[in-house]
């Protein structure tokens, strides 16, 4: 290649070979090639690399998201380099703007075409023309970019860049369909200036050749396009940082919404079309409502209100239909309306569902719930106590939260855990001054509890096994011979169990519904033994709690 493109920089074709058997003796054309001249065009090799970048996929939130890291997008890029030239790959800058532009003019040709091939009597006027002709213009250049487009065989899985591959794989599948909706029927009669000289029935031929145009445009964007277009929700919900649910919300009612409303479209434009290609019988809708010379617009808009009104089982227009074409068309309406109600019911029943998924889950548990009750007869003071246990616990909502946070990383969880506990055991004693690694894992095996007006969390003279924390909520201790004391958000009781293993000598009564952190004996001692400096620390305080308990009882 460099001796290919060496010629471009030499003075004349003879200069140019001594210029690379002998370097040292060219020394004025070196720098001439190797320093730009102010003013001057960059040459064709800056270009085609700038070019070739934009063929290549670039280092983005979804591109890293799909190969997984930066070296595997940077070999991604020389597999692109090696495949050949002009190998677009599906995942490059190029290919989104490209796709994102036949998107666009694909959604155009889906509303324009219909009303232009239906509706519109002066066909030729400049505008349509150049619509059309653009139109077939970027489909026929897609048809060509597809040869050398790479293909994604499965999600991420496998990306074929040959250039024979490719070849391969779109002659046998979307090769045809593409080919045929972008051929340009209609400006072929056009270019021959055939028209003027058809008579009724080839025009009615060239207008048929049109409505098949059309439907293969349909085809060509439900089924060609529609992956293209969940992996363009894909990137831009990477783009705007959004959340998948609220995106996936969103443009699922976006596109039901506009799947209706285009079946509406199209549905309109049939209403008209069929009687257009009958010469508008006397029995016709569009007949008897003496619509024949109106004006498009007029005509469009009564045949748009007659097929949401078929499509929404509201009535049938203006009037009943006549004609048996006009019946078979509203009985094809009412089937298409209802389809589409049924559809949107069902997904907008989904969507809510998978909006509030955690709700969803709390209600099947809580049916689970009272079917128990009722299987065992419990009485109704009971199931209320129960109900509201279920309303104060969970708050509508569950989830497995042990499972959440054990799928993620350490780094994640420890700091989730210190976000939602830390406060609980800043003004604690005994870890006030510990190693936050010693706190953080003493944090880890905190277990979330619940407690009901009038219960007792503590009982005097029982073993004690836990501690607890309080989040909210209103407890008193009651101990005898003693006046009450209330705790209430951010204290803790139980502690002495931690370092004594001895029995309670108080009762804990909950005064209102309380949401407790208890730590277990157990999880503490485990936790002890990942820190042993610690466990005699904690030695040490605990034979200090030790004397003082025994001190107190001989003063007693």
């Amino acid at each position: 290649m460099e001796a290919e493109q060496r010629p471009t920089t030499g003075a004349n074709d003879g200069a140019t070979p001594g210029l690379e058997a002998e370097p040292p003796a060219a020394p004025a054309s070196t720098t001439t090639a190797s320093v730009p001249v102010p003013g001057s065009r960059p040459g064709p090799e800056p270009k085609r690399r700038q070019l070739g970048t934009l063929l290549q996929p670039t280092v983005n939130k979804f591109s890293l998201r799909v190969f997984g890291s930066h070296k595997a997008v940077e070999i991604e890029q020389e597999r692109v380099k090696s495949a050949g030239a002009w190998i677009i790959h599906p995942y490059s800058d190029f290919r989104f703007y490209w796709d994102l532009i036949m998107l666009l003019l694909m959604v155009g040709n889906l509303i324009v075409l219909p009303v232009g091939i239906t509706f519109f009597k002066e066909e030729n006027s400049p505008p349509w023309i150049v619509f059309n002709v653009l139109s077939d213009t970027f489909f026929l250049m897609d048809l060509v970019l597809n040869f050398r487009t790479g293909i994604v065989v499965e999600e991420g899985a496998e990306i074929l860049l040959a250039p024979r591959a490719i070849r391969t794989r779109y002659l046998r599948t979307w090769f045809l369909v593409d080919l045929i909706s972008s051929i340009p029927v209609d400006y072929i009669f056009l270019v021959v200036e055939l028209e003027p000289r058809l008579d009724a029935e080839v025009y009615k031929t060239a207008r048929a050749l049109r409505i098949v145009r059309f439907t293969k445009i349909l085809s060509l964007l439900r089924l060609l396009r529609l992956s293209r277009l969940i992996r363009y929700i894909h990137q831009w919900e990477e783009i705007f940082h959004m959340t998948y649910d609220l995106a996936s919300a969103v443009v699922r009612i976006f596109n039901l919404i506009g799947m209706m409303l285009l079946l509406c479209h199209w549905d309109g434009c049939l209403q008209f079309l069929v009687p257009m290609l009958q010469d508008f019988p006397p029995d016709c809708w569009v007949s008897i409502s003496h619509m024949v010379n109106h004006s498009w617009g007029r005509q469009y808009s009564h045949a748009l209100f007659k097929a949401m009104s078929h499509m929404l089982c509201i009535g049938y227009g203006q009037q009943a239909p006549v004609g048996m074409p006009d019946v078979w068309l509203t009985m094809l309406s009412m089937i298409v309306g209802a389809t589409c109600y049924a559809m949107f019911i069902g997904h907008a029943t989904a969507l809510i569902q998978s909006l509030d998924s955690s709700r969803r889950q709390y209600q099947e548990k809580y049916k689970q719930v009272e079917q128990y009750m009722s299987f065992h007869k419990l009485p109704a003071d009971t199931r209320q106590r129960i109900h509201e246990y279920y309303e104060h616990r969970y708050q509508g909502k569950m989830f497995d939260e042990e499972s959440i946070l054990g799928e993620l990383s350490e780094p994640l969880r420890e700091e989730i855990i210190n976000f939602t506990c830390r406060g609980l055991v800043a003004h604690m004693p005994l870890f006030a001054h510990a190693d936050p690694s010693f706190v953080t894992a003493v944090l880890t095996k905190l277990r979330f509890e619940v407690f009901q007006p009038g219960d007792l969390v503590v009982r005097e003279g029982s073993v004690g096994r836990k501690m607890y924390f309080i989040q909210h909520g209103l407890l008193s201790v009651l101990a005898r011979g003693a006046r009450d004391t209330r705790l209430t958000d951010g204290s803790y009781f139980g502690e002495i169990c931690l370092l004594t293993r001895g029995r309670r000598t108080a009762s804990v009564r909950a005064d209102t519904y309380c949401r407790l952190y208890s730590l277990s004996v157990d999880h503490f001692n485990a936790v002890l033994e990942e820190f042993p400096m610690m466990r005699r620390a904690f030695e040490t305080v605990a034979m200090d709690r030790l004397r003082r308990i025994a001190m107190g009882n001989l003063g007693e």
